[in-house]
């Protein structure tokens, strides 16, 4: 049994060192990565506050599928490109966007999303997926968000 304990009032630096801990010790040993990125999108929703959706979408072929997440139900498809995770798993890049609504090509899956963060999982230089994080709250993310989600990409690039 997992029993995790999230101080939404540590600085950000230490709640997503503590996330990235927690996120390792789910995976450890675990060869499936769909149930891999299932526990994971469970713990990032259990640690981050002010989130509406927070989960996978999953390289296959020149799009990106829906994986595991909690939240709304949400797209299912994104070609490489489009959008925000379309944008981050082309280039390969985190994105933070503080107002969605003044991204170019922006897709709407859930209207109560403000804004979002995007950070690509690399393996061997290629995107395998991209994490992303949506929050009712405008400018909800910032460069210590994007920090601390990199760390959980690295831990999600060896068990998905």
């Amino acid at each position: 049994m997992y029993d995790f304990a999230a101080d939404a009032d540590l600085p950000k630096p230490e709640l997503y060192s503590a996330l990235a801990r927690a996120a390792d010790a789910l995976v450890q040993g675990e060869p499936d990565p769909i149930a891999n990125m299932a526990n994971l999108a469970a713990v990032i929703w259990q640690f981050l506050p002010d989130l509406n959706w927070a989960g996978f979408y999953r390289t296959v072929e020149d799009e990106l599928v829906l994986g595991p997440f909690m939240g709304k139900p949400a797209c299912i498809r994104i070609p490489f490109g489009r959008g925000v995770c379309g944008t981050a798993a082309a280039l390969g890049t985190t994105q933070v966007v503080p107002d969605v609504h003044a991204f170019p090509g922006h897709i709407a899956c859930d209207a109560d999303s403000r804004s979002e963060l995007v950070v690509p999982v690399l393996r061997d230089g290629k995107v395998i997926a991209v994490i992303d994080l949506d929050s009712p709250t405008p400018g909800r993310f910032d460069d210590e968000d994007a920090a601390g989600m990199q760390l959980l990409a690295q831990v999600a690039s060896l068990a998905i």
